[in-house]
C-alpha cells in the first residue's frame, strides 16, 4: 500500500511514530489516517520482530491492527523499515490520565480493565507473552462520547515456555520490560509468562486507581532498590483504599507473589469486579475456571473448615503412615510424637530449600556491565 507521512506524534526507543495517510491511488476501503512506526531498516529487528508477532496473532478487536509493513528511501539515502497500524485519536492511557490530572472513576476503571484483560486473554490464547504491559502501551480510540483501549506494542513479546537468550548478560539473565511494572519471577528467574503479564495488569489498574506508578513515584529514580521490593519478601503494591471490596480482591489476585497462584486472564474475566450480569462469588469463579486454588482464605482465627491436616486425616491413617501397629503406637501421646516429628521434618526441608538459594555474598548493585536497558 502506498501512503504519504506525516508529522512525528511520538517516539520509543527503537523507533519514531508518525501519522500516515493513504496515498490517493489507494482503494477508499483503508482508513483515512494512520499511524506508522519507523526505524533505521539495519536496526529494525524488534520492529520486524512485532510486526510478525501480530501477523501470528492475527484480527483482535482489543488489539491494536496492522495495517502492513512497507521498505522506503529517505532523504540522504537512508533506508527507513515501516510498520503501518491503526491510528488512536486519544493517544495512549497514560497520556489520557496525565491529561485530566487525576484517577480514573472505577466505572471507567472496570471497562477498561475489562478490554484490557479481553486482549491478553486472547495473546495467551495464541501461546504468546506480551511482557510489556503498561498504561503507555494501552492506547485510546473515542467512540462517540465513549473510549475504547487496545493493547500496542509487541516489540517485546515472546512464545510462553521460550527461553530467553542467557548470553552476554549479567547472571545469565535478560531483564525486558518496565521495572515498575515487572513481576517477582521476571526479577528473581528472568521468567516472563503470562502470569507476568497479570502482576503487570494489576499495576496498572492501581496507577489508573490513584494517578501515581503502583510502587509509589520514588521507585522511578532507583530501578535496583525496586527491583529488591519486587523480588524479596512478601511486600505487594499498595491496594488503593478507594477501591470497591470487589476491586481490592481483584487486585489480590492479580498480586499473588506465587505465579501458580496467581489468577489468569480468564479467570479474571469472570471476577465479580468485572462482571456485568450474573456475578459469581469469587469461590464459583475459580471452581469454574478448573483452578486447583479453590480454598477460600480464612476469615478469622477458627476458619478453617476446608483445611484438612495432612498429618492426622483419616486418608494418612489408611496409607499407613500413620497406622497404630501395638498398643503403644496408639497411644495418643505416640501419635503426637509422632505427628510432630513430620511437622518438624516438612520445617526443615523448607529451611534447607531457602538455605539452597541463600548466598552470603552480597550483590554488587554499583557494577552496570552487563545489564539489558529497559524501557
Amino acid at each position: 500500500m502506498d501512503w504519504v507521512r506525516g508529522k512525528e506524534i511520538g517516539h520509543g526507543g527503537f523507533s519514531t511514530v508518525h501519522l500516515a495517510t493513504p496515498a490517493k491511488t489507494c482503494p477508499s476501503d483503508h482508513p483515512p489516517l494512520m499511524a506508522v512506526k519507523s526505524c533505521d531498516s539495519a536496526l529494525s529487528s524488534s520492529l520486524r520482530h512485532e510486526r510478525r508477532v501480530l501477523s501470528e496473532l492475527g484480527e483482535c478487536p482489543r488489539i491494536v491492527r496492522c495495517l502492513g509493513d512497507s521498505l522506503t528511501a529517505e532523504r540522504g539515502g537512508e533506508e527507513l523499515y515501516n510498520v503501518l497500524l491503526e491510528y488512536a485519536g486519544g493517544g495512549s492511557l497514560a497520556d489520557s490520565l496525565k491529561s485530566r490530572g487525576k484517577p480514573l472513576s472505577e466505572p471507567e476503571i472496570r471497562r477498561h480493565t475489562r478490554s484490557i484483560l479481553e486482549g491478553l486473554e486472547f495473546v495467551h490464547s495464541k501461546g504468546f507473552v506480551h511482557c510489556d504491559v503498561k498504561l503507555q502501551n494501552i492506547l485510546v480510540f473515542p467512540r462517540g462520547g465513549d473510549e475504547e483501549v487496545k493493547i500496542a506494542d509487541f516489540g517485546l513479546a515472546k512464545r510462553a515456555g521460550e527461553r530467553l537468550a542467557e548470553g552476554g548478560k549479567q547472571g545469565g539473565f535478560e531483564w525486558r520490560g518496565t521495572p515498575m511494572y515487572m513481576a517477582p519471577e521476571s526479577v528473581n528467574g528472568n521468567e516472563y509468562e503470562p502470569p507476568s503479564d497479570v502482576w503487570a495488569l494489576g499495576c496498572a489498574v492501581v496507577e489508573m486507581a490513584t494517578g501515581r506508578p503502583a510502587w509509589g513515584s520514588r521507585a522511578e529514580s532507583n530501578a535496583y532498590a525496586l527491583m529488591i521490593r519486587i523480588g524479596v519478601g512478601d511486600e505487594i503494591p499498595e491496594i488503593p483504599e478507594g477501591l470497591s471490596e470487589q476491586g481490592k480482591d481483584f487486585l489480590i489476585k492479580c498480586f499473588a507473589k506465587n505465579p501458580k497462584k496467581r489468577w489468569t486472564a480468564r479467570m479474571l474475566l469472570k471476577h465479580p469486579f468485572l462482571a456485568v450480569d450474573g456475578a459469581l462469588s469469587v469461590e464459583e469463579v475459580a471452581r469454574d475456571c478448573g483452578a486447583e486454588f479453590t480454598d477460600p482464605s480464612p476469615r478469622c482465627h477458627f476458619d478453617f473448615q476446608h483445611w484438612v491436616s495432612t498429618q492426622c486425616s483419616r486418608t494418612s491413617w489408611e496409607s499407613g503412615s500413620l497406622s497404630p501397629s501395638s498398643e503403644t503406637d496408639s497411644d495418643p501421646s505416640f501419635i503426637a510424637e509422632h505427628a510432630a516429628s513430620e511437622i518438624s521434618s516438612d520445617s526443615s526441608s523448607g529451611i534447607d530449600r531457602i538455605g539452597e538459594l541463600a548466598s552470603h555474598e552480597r550483590p554488587n548493585w554499583e557494577h552496570s556491565e552487563g545489564w539489558a536497558t529497559v524501557r
